[in-house]
Parts: C-alpha cells; sequence; structure tokens
C-alpha cells in the first residue's frame, strides 16, 4: 500500500485529513502517531472545522517543514520552505481548484446551514479521502525535492 492510499485509509478509519497525513509521514521525521493525532486535532475541518485552509494541506505542509530539518541559516531555510509550501499549494489546486475546505465541500461546516449540508449529503465521507489522497501523493512527489535541495546546503 502506498503513503497515499494508507493516508486515505487513516482518513476513511476516522482520523481527520490533517491526522491520517501527520500520521502517515510524521514518523519519518520523529513523530509518532500520538503526537502526529494531537498536532493534526485542531487542523481537521479547515482549522477547526472553520472552512479555512484543508487539513490535508496543512499536515503536508508541516511535513514539509519537518522534511527540511535544521538548517544554519533560518532566513534562507523560511526562503526554501516558502518556495515549497507554494509548489504544493500550486500543485493541490491545479488538481482541487482551491485549498479552502468551504470551497473544496461546496459548504462550510462554521454556519448551521453548511454543517447541516455536509451531514446529510455526506460530503466529508464522499469528497475528502480525494483531498488526503491527492495531498498525500503531492507530498510523495515533493519530499524527495526538499530533501535533495535541504542535503546540498
Amino acid at each position: 500500500m502506498s503513503r497515499s492510499e494508507k493516508a486515505e485509509q487513516f482518513f476513511k478509519d476516522g482520523l481527520n485529513c490533517s491526522q491520517a497525513i501527520l500520521t502517515v509521514y510524521g514518523e519519518s521525521y520523529g513523530m509518532d502517531q500520538a503526537l502526529a493525532h494531537r498536532i493534526g486535532r485542531p487542523l481537521g475541518g479547515g482549522l477547526g472545522r472553520l472552512g479555512k485552509t484543508c487539513g490535508a494541506v496543512t499536515g503536508a505542509l508541516t511535513i514539509l517543514g519537518l522534511a527540511q530539518g535544521n538548517p544554519e541559516d533560518e532566513g534562507e531555510a523560511r526562503n526554501a520552505i516558502a518556495q515549497s509550501a507554494r509548489e504544493f499549494v500550486r500543485r493541490f489546486e491545479e488538481r482541487q481548484g482551491t485549498t479552502l475546505c468551504r470551497e473544496l465541500l461546496h459548504a462550510d461546516m462554521s454556519t448551521e446551514a453548511g454543517s447541516k449540508k455536509i451531514k446529510e449529503e455526506q460530503l466529508v465521507a464522499r469528497l475528502c479521502p480525494a483531498f488526503v489522497k491527492d495531498a498525500a501523493e503531492i507530498l510523495s512527489e515533493l519530499l524527495p525535492q526538499e530533501i535533495a535541495s535541504i542535503q546540498k546546503k
């Protein structure tokens, strides 16, 4: 099973989108499952169920930051990770059109009406596995590049 398939399965098994990404990829960077679950907990549903940036995206960006390690020059490190983050977001938006949870779900879970629509139409169960899988696939594509660029420094 690929990492993207594992992340998708963790989501289907009950983790939120961010937790699923962090659980699959975090171990490589010293993050155990319990820590991945705690860190990812407030990121699901677009940052605390506010419908903002998709938790699969925020989880993936967190992993990109972990992959960067501890560079000597913090300014260079922030510039490098910003480039990686922009590339990740570009690719995710290319596939899904947006990174905003409320736009991905076509409903805003931070509102009563949006929450009702999401539950009635089972939008999280129907749509979110694809967002998790796409985020994981993009992350898998970017991680070797990210690690290689860090090792050159």
